[in-house]
């Protein structure tokens, strides 16, 4: 036990199935630490609601309100202005600073001018991806994975929980599951067995890397 809670921020775009997996948990003491914010690339992500249910602040920050009404070729810096306001309010958006940031279906690359201020304020960032390490990197992972395992070419897919780095989907995994990917079943049947496992992955992953938080607070000292 730590002498006050680690904090968690968490970003999100969807549903927030995995949000409500990390709420959960928190709920029951599963994970010792607080949900301290919910950020969301969405104002209409349900996740939003969860948020709110569980009495956890929340934000949106949409990319498509800083490409209104500007041309194509100015989109790159509108896009960077973008991650670094998103770093902005991860940072001084509120009295606390996240010790932990978990990507729970966030579904926009986080560029250089988030991760950097990030890092310099020793702040970690981890996500779930739905593939096995080197496999499937990048968008449409389950339905890539899938059609692989349909056509022969794999038996097994799965998921990880990774650190975030500047390359996407190359981080250090923290947590790796396989999943049987059974030839004749439909991507919505895989689907529902990776969020399944996406629930469990979500909260073990978390627990890890708040331990490795831990221990580098007590190597610190």
């Amino acid at each position: 036990m730590t002498d006050s809670k680690l904090k968690i921020l968490v970003l999100i775009s969807g549903s927030g199935t995995n949000l409500q997996a990390l709420i959960d948990a928190v709920g029951s003491k599963t994970i010792d630490a607080e949900i301290i914010r919910v950020i969301s690339s969405s104002a209409e992500a349900y996740g939003l609601q969860r948020a709110e249910k569980a009495d956890i602040p929340t934000t949106v920050h949409r990319l498509k309100e800083y490409y209104a009404d500007i041309p194509k070729g100015d989109r790159p810096k509108a896009r960077k202005q973008f991650n670094k306001d998103l770093a902005n309010i991860v940072l001084y958006g509120s009295k606390d600073v996240p010790d932990l940031i978990v990507c729970a279906g966030w579904m926009l690359i986080l560029s250089p001018d988030f991760l950097g201020p990030l890092e310099d304020a020793g702040v970690q960032i981890i996500n779930l991806h739905p593939a096995l390490p080197g496999a499937f990197d990048g968008t449409h992972a389950i339905e890539r994975a899938w059609k692989a395992g349909q056509d022969g070419e794999i038996t097994k897919g799965g998921l990880m929980i990774h650190k975030v780095i500047q390359q996407v989907d190359a981080g250090e995994p923290l947590l790796v599951k396989e999943i049987d990917i059974v030839k004749g079943e439909t991507v919505e049947e895989y689907e529902e067995k990776v969020h399944k496992c996406e629930h469990i992955a979500i909260v073990e992953g978390t627990n890890l890397a708040l331990e490795e938080i831990r221990e580098s607070k007590k190597q610190d000292k």
